[in-house]
């Protein structure tokens, strides 16, 4: 794997970091929490993201993206981690999108992505439910034959973004036991349909996710997205190409605490001196961005693998996930912990890195659910 980068990929991440720093800071970030925005993030922001055309960067260039791959997309999420910018990319690019690209008919794909790629539609997967315990195959939402289609009849937690969401991509099942792989299919939804209810909540980052409830929901054949009880491996694939994004924009944030927390030990001052020339913190900073620097190897392994269709990326997936949620936990704490009693306020800025380090820890599976998943992967 070639881990160093392309003049023209140097270029897209400059450009990320620089819309970041253009077009976002943690007081937008702020003011979208304490007003309780409809949205819970900017329009223009995303619009603006859209024209730059990063929201087609994994998609072919067939279906009006930009033929690229999941390093150059996780390039930009790393530098939008930083920010913490809210945007919904990851459910509507890798989760909702991702779908569509990988197993839409051509119908489906030109119905939907251009106007994705544009901005103007948003996508999002609903798959996870209560009790499920990150599995994707563990589901109660049913979808039972009504002529030559569907009525689909469950309900749905976590799922990120519904509240603002065109359509959504559902799992269901379609046949076998409750755990089964098999007998799985993702039906595409509008949000409006009858029978679907979504109810906004807030993520302890103040992220945005919904409990969707499906009360006999109609769907037609054209709704199918993918093969019929052949659900199972494609969620598999969206959701670990979902996975090495997310880790992506955690790498980014804990880096971004890292600096953030760097800096405060270069201007603290305790008996006349910074507190950053302790030797006792040196080495903690030390251990921290060792830490960071492996991760960092890890996020573009899993990238790579992705893009290569290597025979074991959900293993490079796994490892990713697992060394992110303890990583960024790390620098999120070690961030807190060094700045004393300031990084327990609200009013500093280090605390928003630990509730998304918390809340990313725990999005499509922790650390110990990661390593269990490596080692089942691996035949142990």
């Amino acid at each position: 794997m070639q881990f160093s980068l392309s003049d023209e990929q140097q270029l897209l991440r400059d450009s990320a970091a620089a819309f970041v720093r253009d077009h976002s800071s943690l007081k937008r970030i702020r003011a979208l929490r304490d007003s309780q925005d409809a949205d819970g993030f900017s329009r223009d922001v995303w619009r603006d993201i859209a024209a730059l055309g990063w929201l087609g960067i994994p998609f072919a260039e067939a279906d009006g993206g930009l033929g690229l791959g999941m390093k150059e997309l996780a390039l930009v999420l790393e530098e939008l981690g930083r920010g913490l910018l809210p945007e919904p990319l990851l459910s509507t690019v890798l989760l909702g999108g991702g779908a569509i690209q990988l197993a839409g008919t051509a119908a489906q794909r030109a119905a939907i992505l251009p106007a994705l790629i544009a901005g103007e539609r948003l996508l999002t997967l609903a798959w996870q439910e209560a009790g499920s315990r990150y599995s994707h195959t563990r589901m109660q939402t049913h979808a039972t034959r009504a002529g030559d289609g569907w009525r689909l009849s469950g309900a749905k937690c976590l799922v990120l973004d519904a509240h603002v969401a065109d359509q959504l991509i559902v799992s269901a099942r379609t046949g076998g036991a409750d755990d089964a792989r098999d007998g799985i299919t993702l039906f595409l939804i509008d949000r409006q349909v009858p029978g679907l209810t979504v109810t906004r909540q807030s993520t302890l980052d103040g992220r945005n996710a919904a409990l969707v409830h499906l009360a006999d929901v109609a769907a037609s054949p054209a709704a199918v997205v993918g093969a019929v009880d052949g659900g199972a491996a494609l969620l598999d694939a969206i959701i670990d190409r979902a996975t090495a994004g997310l880790c992506a924009d955690m790498l980014g944030g804990m880096q971004a605490a890292f600096a953030m927390t760097i800096d405060y030990l270069k201007t603290r001052q305790q008996f006349g001196v910074p507190i950053g020339s302790f030797q006792a913190l040196k080495h903690r900073a030390a251990n921290l961005f060792t830490e960071i620097e492996l991760a960092r190897s890890a996020v573009m392994a899993a990238a790579m693998a992705l893009d290569e269709h290597h025979a074991q990326a959900a293993q490079f997936v796994a490892v990713a996930k697992a060394r992110c949620s303890d990583t960024y936990m790390l620098a999120a704490n070690e961030g807190v912990q060094m700045h004393g009693g300031i990084g327990m306020t609200d009013e500093h800025d280090i605390g928003f890195y630990l509730k998304r380090a918390r809340s990313a820890e725990l999005t499509f599976g922790d650390a110990a659910f990661q390593r269990e998943r490596f080692a089942a992967l691996e035949g142990y």
